[in-house]
């Protein structure tokens, strides 16, 4: 093995490794490591003096290229899942967004129920309200024969009346003539007690006269 590769100096194939580095490099999980452990090897394998030696060196680089791509694959079947759990996430954040919306709906709905089942309790409680001062009083039925019996009683008691005012009447014209006749009577009394004292005046005059 010679003491420089054709056509790189160390800077550049440093710069290059670095690239690579970069490109390969994961989540960090030892990956700088074996890249550090890879350019030295690299660099000690281009400056070896023995054929064992570099046979040497280069096992090591090909042990940690393995592990490097071993570590490449493993960040790539972990890329590979999380990109598979963000579109499980994905679906599943639709899905609680739908969930939600139809939460949101059903709310509404609710509420929409709750109003009308308020407005209908509402409706009942005025039902049994008027109900019950319905019933304390009496059905049509019931009122139309009070109503008649009322109607049977009131022509009663109008006959009645009349009767009790021709009876007044009656009583009134007897009156009248019981006064009319006392009246009379008084009259035909005082005159008998005038014509009584004139008849006891004469005899009295007639017993005073002498006789001739």
């Amino acid at each position: 093995m010679g003491k420089a590769v054709e056509g790189y100096d160390n800077r550049t194939l440093e710069n290059e490794v670095i690239r690579k580095r970069l490109l390969i490099d994961g989540d960090g999980a030892g990956d700088d490591r074996r890249i550090n452990l890879l350019v030295k090897s690299f660099i000690k394998w281009c400056n070896s003096g023995s054929q064992e030696e570099g046979y040497s060196q280069y096992q090591r680089m090909l042990s940690t290229l393995s592990q490097c791509e071993f570590s490449m694959g493993k960040t790539l079947l972990v890329y590979d899942m999380n990109l598979r759990e963000m579109e499980n996430y994905e679906k599943i954040y639709k899905e609680i967004e739908c969930s939600i919306a139809g939460a949101h709906e059903k709310i509404a709905e609710c509420k929409k129920q709750i109003l009308q089942a308020k407005r209908i309790r509402k409706n009942r409680q005025e039902y049994d309200a008027l109900a019950k001062v319905i019933q304390h009083h009496p059905d049509r039925h019931e009122t139309l024969k009070e109503l008649e019996a009322l109607g049977k009683e009131l022509e009663h008691l109008s006959h009645i009346k009349e009767s009790v005012e021709d009876k007044l009447e009656l009583r009134r014209k007897q009156f009248h003539v019981l006064l009319s006749t006392i009246h009379e009577l008084q009259q035909t009394l005082e005159n008998d007690e005038k014509l009584s004292e004139v008849e006891e005046a004469q005899g009295t005059s007639m017993d005073a006269d002498p006789k001739p």
